[in-house]
């Protein structure tokens, strides 16, 4: 955790120092990583998501987590691996935004794969609380360019995160 607070610091601070770019173009790529937040664990995730068109991106996403439950002497490791499509509508233009903020709302479908397994031998089989499946989620989120690459995001939603997640955009 300190390694991913040193690398939000850092990349931060190096953004200070250069005057920030518009949000994402139709023909731009760029690379989202970060932590998510979730009841289950700390997720991991990655993606890409490339502008296809007017204010409009698409992408995808993937994402890992693992956490541990401990009951009486027994103890299950469970993880989740998702992964996602997601489109976003970008409402810089629409609403006259400064081209150093990117601010979009969407949609996000993926599959989780869900797999828990006992630590030790003997017990009783227990599935954790959740299961593999499809899912179809919103997502709004808004990112901050401190130069013409580098950004900050913050999303409220999406994914199967309970509650959204923090990382940084790299446009390449």
């Amino acid at each position: 955790m300190k390694k991913i607070t040193l690398l939000f610091c850092s990349v931060f601070l190096l953004g200070l120092m250069v005057k920030a770019q518009a949000p994402l173009q139709e023909g731009e790529m760029q690379i989202n990583a970060g932590v998510g937040l979730s009841n289950y664990g700390l997720p991991l995730y990655g993606g890409l998501e490339f502008g296809v068109g007017n204010n409009i991106s698409v992408g995808g996403e993937i994402s890992y987590r693992g956490y541990h439950e401990t009951y009486s002497s027994y103890k299950w490791n469970h993880s989740i691996t998702t992964v996602a499509a997601l489109g976003n509508y970008h409402f810089n233009e629409l609403l006259d935004i400064p081209s150093e903020w990117d601010f979009y709302a969407g949609l996000s479908l993926g599959y989780s794969a869900w797999s828990t397994k006992l630590d030790g031998s003997g017990g009783f089989d227990y599935a954790g609380n959740g299961g593999s499946g499809l899912y179809l989620v919103g997502q709004i989120g808004g990112r901050y360019f401190f130069n013409e690459n580098v950004g900050i995001n913050v999303e409220l939603g999406g994914g199967n995160y309970s509650g959204g997640k923090i990382g940084i955009t790299i446009k390449i």
